[in-house]
């Protein structure tokens, strides 16, 4: 069969390799895709926000299953265009995508559906907003309504804080028509853990766990970003604990959603907060996580074109998923001055070396030029290694790192240690 991967990021990158050790491919196409990408697909210069054009070329070339990758084609809409054509796609529609797309939507759904999530208020103009949080104690989290490429979310330490991020998202509109209505949620505190779900409508089946390190320094220091790095397991997440996330949380999400007649089918992020009060749920993505695909996928063992049928086809219970016991850890290699205004073309040095090393290098924002491979992207490389323990698997992927060179590269050192 031929399969389209949509996007161009490390995600993407993962579930190319992935997808490429299906006995059942023949050959893929990725759009745009990257420079690592490359060499086990053929990359296509189509933007993965313009749907027409990718539902086009998905005709043209007898795509048998398309694979969406970022969240803005699925908001806007790609698994509904393709479906009208008769053509297979795994993701969520438009209405479904509505999960991640509007927080004000997720935030109504777990209100309505019993399930935990932080108190919150909804916003729609900055004097509002303003007012209450001159009502309430700090800290407090303040969120954009609408897609921000994971930059939507203030946690704020004091009053002064929320408001100048209520004026910044409201006012200014840093974000564009995304920062419409914001969400005033309650400072929450805790471990944090991402469990990704397959899902067909009906049934959640959950991955293993991992835990993402959003900010760009070591000791979880400075500003937030898509992600430094991941680990998989996540350490705080204990089989008791998955068993009332996926039975109160996760289950439950997916027939409140088929309830609303809108069944979600596709990947569903539930980003967690363990409290003491127990698990809460922080948000929901409609997609695959960037870089915690780079921690997750290395350790499936099922066919993942199997899986992702099923889903399609609301038949998930008829496959069973496995995976490897090992432990995973990636960390991003980034640019210089990321996350804020950063330099592209800088080449990349000692790839193969870090491959020799037994890693896995998945590019995010990379090129190639007049032969070398260079930066093209604020996060650049994703270096994902597997252990019998996490310490064994981060040592690995630190080591195959010290091959790997670029100008201004910085990178965490501590990912994994921070729980």
């Amino acid at each position: 069969m031929k399969v389209m991967v949509v996007g161009g990021g490390g995600r993407e990158h993962a579930l190319v390799w992935k997808i490429a050790q299906s006995p059942r491919v023949e050959e893929i196409f990725c759009t745009p895709g990257n420079a690592g990408i490359k060499k086990i697909a053929r990359c296509v210069d189509i933007s993965a926000e313009d749907i027409k054009a990718l539902a086009d070329f998905a005709e043209k070339k007898s795509i048998d299953l398309t694979v969406v990758g970022p969240e803005a084609p699925l908001v806007e809409g790609i698994v509904d265009e393709f479906e009208a054509r008769g053509l297979k796609a795994f993701g969520p529609n438009k209405a479904a995508s509505q999960i991640e797309g509007s927080k004000v939507f997720a935030k109504n759904l777990m209100e309505k559906y019993n399930i935990p999530t932080a108190a919150f208020r909804v916003f729609d103009n900055s004097i509002d907003a303003i007012n209450y949080i001159d009502s309430i104690d700090a800290p407090m989290v303040v969120k954009a309504e609408g897609l921000a490429a994971g930059k939507g979310v203030v946690v704020a330490k004091d009053k002064d804080a929320a408001v100048s991020a209520v004026k910044s998202i409201m006012e200014q509109r840093i974000f564009g028509k995304a920062g419409a209505r914001v969400v005033i949620e309650e400072y929450l505190e805790g471990p944090e853990v991402t469990v990704l779900s397959f899902c067909d409508g009906k049934i959640a089946v959950p991955m293993v766990s991992s835990r993402d390190h959003k900010r760009v320094f070591d000791n979880d220091e400075g500003p937030n970003t898509g992600g430094m790095g991941a680990i998989s397991p996540a350490p705080a997440y204990s089989m008791e604990l998955a068993e009332v996330v996926e039975k109160e949380i996760i289950q439950k999400t997916v027939e409140a959603m088929a309830a609303e007649g809108i069944p979600f089918k596709g990947v569903l992020y539930t980003g967690l907060m363990l409290t003491k009060k127990g698990p809460r749920v922080l948000e929901y993505n409609c997609r695959f996580g960037d870089p915690e695909t780079q921690v997750v996928l290395p350790r499936l063992k099922t066919d993942l074109i199997d899986i992702m049928e099923a889903c399609i086809d609301g038949n998930l219970e008829k496959v069973m998923i496995e995976w490897k016991e090992e432990k995973a850890v990636c960390v991003v290699l980034a640019s210089g001055g990321y996350p804020g205004p950063y330099e592209k073309g800088k080449v990349i040095e000692g790839l193969s070396e870090a491959e020799a090393e037994g890693a896995l290098v998945f590019h995010a924002g990379t090129a190639e030029k007049n032969g070398k491979i260079i930066t093209a992207g604020g996060r650049v490389l994703g270096v994902t290694a597997l252990g019998d323990t996490e310490d064994k698997a981060r040592q690995e992927a630190y080591n195959a790192i010290s091959k790997i060179s670029f100008e201004d590269m910085h990178y965490r050192k501590d990912i994994g240690k921070i729980q």
